[in-house]
Formats: structure tokens, sequence, C-alpha cells
């Protein structure tokens, strides 16, 4: 497992059982935290449950998709002479809305997905499915913290922005053409107060009926369509 993560492949989750130790359990953790690939311990029932092996008190998860660090997105977006249009997911754990946005994504010209480390959906041969292959075809950023991401993004000169139900400025109001990233929330909660805050602006997509909101994966289609034709255009509609 060391070798394999030191080589650069990629890696979903660790699991641990919960009384190991040993020198090579102390570089598996330190290697865990490199990478921003999650690590759980766990008793042995759930070890066992993923196979009848010989683990040793240790399974990984092999990644479906290959992750690239964020800036390093960045640097081969802007290397490349675009504009970066980056998606991050807040709490978005149907992995089906995942798999949907990433094709969205792709269709509309976005160049990655930001995602943590916990807290979303896994992307699994479900989300690979309902991508239709879309993960395949665009970066996918695994990062520790969605704030440091944002920071990340910042230093960048990359703006911020959040879709929220209540926002006053409408979605085809946006200067989607500038270097930006588009934080898409959790259904039922939203997106979390800190990035909320930390964002550069906010807007909402408008709705007729007694309805309260599309789907997420809805959503981030309208969006990044109306992104895609901003940077086609190069018009913002007015009001």
């Amino acid at each position: 497992m060391i070798e394999a993560i030191q080589n650069g492949r990629g890696i979903d989750k660790i699991f641990l059982y919960k009384n190991i130790t040993g020198e090579n359990i102390s570089v598996i953790r330190q290697l865990a935290r490199e990478h921003n690939i999650p690590l759980q311990m766990v008793p042995s029932e759930k070890l066992n449950s993923f196979t009848k092996a010989n683990h040793q008190g240790v399974i990984a998860i092999a990644a479906l998709v290959q992750y690239t660090d964020l800036q390093q997105v960045i640097d081969y977006t802007v290397g490349e002479g675009k504009s970066p249009l980056l998606v991050m997911l807040d709490g978005v754990t149907d992995v089906r809305n995942i798999g949907a946005i990433a094709r969205s994504a792709v269709c509309c010209g976005a160049q990655a997905l930001i995602i943590p480390d916990k807290g979303v959906g896994a992307l699994n041969e479900e989300t690979m499915k309902s991508s239709a292959g879309a993960l395949e075809q665009i970066y996918i950023s695994r990062v520790k913290s969605l704030a440091q991401a944002v920071d990340t993004l910042h230093l960048n000169g990359i703006k911020v922005y959040t879709a929220e139900m209540d926002a006053a400025t409408k979605v085809y109001n946006m200067n989607f053409e500038e270097p930006c990233c588009i934080i898409m929330g959790n259904e039922e909660k939203g997106i979390q107060h800190f990035l909320s805050k930390a964002a550069d602006g906010h807007f909402s997509i408008p709705i007729t009926g007694d309805f309260d909101s599309f789907n997420v994966s809805v959503a981030a289609g309208i969006i990044l369509y109306e992104a895609m034709k901003k940077r086609i255009t190069g018009k913002t509609e007015e009001q």
C-alpha cells in the first residue's frame, strides 16, 4: 500500500484496525495526511467484511478516478490558455447527483470538480455510471479543507460564487466570464456558513410556480450552461 500511494495510485479511503501499531502504520498515516486520503479506524469485523484474505489490519479502497492537486489543476488550466471554471461540492452526498453534475461540467467547459475528503458521496461505480464517463474527462481535486481550497482559489485570482435560494442577484446577471468557482451545496442544508461568508458573490435561479428549489444536479446544469453561454457570447443579460 505504501508503494502504491508513493507511486501516485489513487486511493479513496484507508481502513485501519483500531488497535493496530507499527512503523509501517505511522508511514501510512503520514502518507494519508499528505495525499488527503480519508483514514478510518475500525474494528476487525469491519475489515473482515471487505475480504476473507489476510489483511493484516489494513485495507485500502482503490479509487476509480485520478485525483489532482488543486494548485496543479489551476496551473494546468491557465497554462492551456483557459479561464478557470471550477465547481466545488459542499455536502452533496447523492452519487447520482455527483455523476450528473460532472456530466454537465464537462459539457459546459468546466475544468474541475473540487470535493472534500469527507462529507461527499463516494466516487464509486454508480457515480461513474451516472456521469456517463465525464468523471474520466475532468480534473477531480480532493481537498482536506474547503475553506483552504477557497483561500487557494483567491490567491490565484479566482472568484468564488455560491448558488443560494434567497440571493437577490440572478444567475443570468453574474459575470461568469472571469476565472471563477461555483459552489453547489447540500439540498437540505445548503452551503455551509463559512463558505458563504468567504464567497465573492451569491446568486439565485429564478423559479416560477409553487416549489422551493431545483434538484442540485439540475441547478448545476442551469448554472454551468449560463456560464458557458456568457463565455461564448461575452454578454450579461440586463435585469
